[in-house]
């Protein structure tokens, strides 16, 4: 991607723009929030000052979580605590955001290194659901919450509806820190022991830690589901799942 000046990324932009709806007055914070740290760290060794999406996808996930909460909260007044958590972690999952992701073709308009291009980054889930979080992060910032809500729940709602309906979500993590915290002082932590695999195919391990004993290990195609999948073997050793 030859890009030399502003105008440039902000030409790339205007199509995006179209599919959110929503015309940012601050152009350079989509193009922060499109930006992967391959893109901006092949920038940085040129001495072109640039930052990435990372810090906007922190902020983003709370944007994506507040917003499906109050939705499912003044939605779904008969769905007890556990259920709704069970609801939104399906909803704002890496599988889902990416899906979301996907269908306003958000891969195209990603700022990524070299090298990310040549493995298929732009199809990669955790690079397109890291995005999406980054993007809403960016319009609430620009524009408030309201521009978000316009945006995401026609998204969120419909894959809403789908997991009510399927009824089976398991939300792991909650499930085996509600366990946990039946007992005062116990501390639960999870932490990535491996990851492997090609760039565009990668594979993590995590071991879930009870007291810094182990008491599951899971693999998956991200952190979020190897997290998932270790909580799940823990709540199997104790007789829960």
């Amino acid at each position: 991607m030859n890009i030399t000046n502003i105008n440039d990324l902000i030409g790339i932009i205007q199509g995006l723009e179209k599919k959110l709806n929503y015309t940012f007055k601050d152009k350079p914070i989509l193009i922060k929030a499109l930006s992967h740290s391959s893109f901006s760290n092949e920038l940085k060794s040129k001495n072109v000052k640039a930052e990435c999406n990372e810090r906007l996808e922190f902020f983003g996930d709370s944007v994506l979580s507040l917003t499906v909460s109050e939705y499912l909260y003044t939605n779904y007044p008969n769905l007890p605590e556990g259920e709704l958590s069970k609801v939104r972690a399906g909803t704002v999952c890496e599988k889902a955001l990416a899906k979301f992701a996907n269908e306003i073709e958000l891969g195209k308009y990603l700022f990524l290194g070299h090298g990310e291009e040549l493995s298929h980054g732009r199809e990669r889930a955790s690079i397109l659901a890291d995005a999406f979080e980054a993007v809403l992060a960016a319009m609430y910032i620009d524009g408030g919450i309201e521009p978000v809500k316009a945006f995401l729940l026609p998204f969120a709602t419909e894959e809403i509806k789908q997991i009510v309906a399927r009824g089976n979500t398991k939300d792991y993590k909650s499930m085996l820190q509600q366990f946990v915290q039946q007992e005062q002082g116990d501390i639960l932590e999870y932490k990535l022991v491996n990851e492997s695999g090609p760039a565009h195919d990668r594979v993590f391990e995590t071991e879930a830690y009870l007291n810094n004993n182990v008491i599951g290990k899971g693999i998956g195609k991200s952190k979020r589901e190897s997290e998932q999948n270790a909580a799940k073997e823990a709540l199997s050793l104790f007789g829960q799942a």
